[in-house]
């Protein structure tokens, strides 16, 4: 374990996915919550890889700062975006060290979070519009349909409306992307599902004796992960994102 956990990333990861979850564990005769802290990367022959499995006393913005630290010291580059929800420490640390890489915001989180600024007993076809937008095949038309949307709902629920003007372009990130990556990279499902994974048999042992039998289990079930992917087939076609890009490059110097 100490093995994988400490192995030198030798290759670029243009797409990283940052996400935590959190186990019982006793210290000292008191059961605490440890926060399990996870990152997946997404290399550019489109593979996934689990690049690194941490603990924490908490989640926060010293805890993720030293686990993307450490992540930098073994050899993590070429990141370009990253995935993650809106947790105010994990935002600084990614700002801080790995300020390269443009951000996307959870677009599921994104829509929980909508919920607190809504009555309880609001319309359902508000919250099931808003998420359309994420369907949309380029960045214009979801804010063609946003200007739409904010017309349609501001009257009836303007609390909601004046949250969603103001934070809506970070889940919009993704759209820089291949629209062929558009459905993998726009939320934190793909950690999320892992984190599944990881829970079935963490829940047989419910609290963990300390904090070094935790991170063990969890980092062997990541290690097998890791394996099967490495061994299986390509999980995103990033050729296509080189090919946008360069896309990208040339529409530029066409407009200047």
């Amino acid at each position: 374990m100490a093995k994988f956990a400490e192995r030198r990333l030798e290759e670029d990861y243009p797409y990283v996915v940052l996400d935590a979850r959190y186990e019982k564990v006793r210290e000292d005769g008191v059961i605490r919550s440890q926060a399990v802290l996870v990152a997946i990367g997404i290399n550019r022959e489109g593979r996934r890889c689990v690049l690194a499995v941490g603990l924490a006393n908490r989640e926060s913005a010293a805890s993720w700062r030293e686990f993307l630290v450490a992540l930098r010291q073994r050899g993590l580059s070429g990141v370009e975006l990253v995935v993650s929800d809106d947790h105010e420490g994990l935002k600084k640390a990614i700002r801080e060290i790995l300020p390269e890489a443009a951000w996307q915001r959870c677009y599921v989180h994104f829509l929980r979070n909508a919920l607190d600024h809504l009555p309880r007993k609001a319309n359902d076809d508000c919250l099931v519009e808003l998420r359309w937008l994420y369907d949309r095949h380029d960045i214009e038309q979801a804010r063609q349909d946003l200007a739409v949307w904010l017309k349609k709902w501001q009257g009836k629920y303007a609390k909601l409306c004046d949250w969603v003007e103001a934070n809506i372009e970070e889940t919009f990130t993704f759209y820089r992307l291949p629209a062929e990556h558009h459905k993998h990279l726009k939320s934190t499902n793909m950690l999320e599902r892992i984190n599944e994974e990881l829970k079935r048999p963490t829940l047989v042992v419910r609290i963990f004796p300390n904090a070094a039998s935790c991170l063990r289990l969890v980092r062997a079930l990541a290690a097998e992960m890791h394996e099967e992917w490495v061994e299986g087939t390509r999980y995103l076609n990033m050729d296509l994102w080189e090919e946008h890009k360069r896309e990208l490059m040339r529409r530029r110097a066409q407009a200047a």
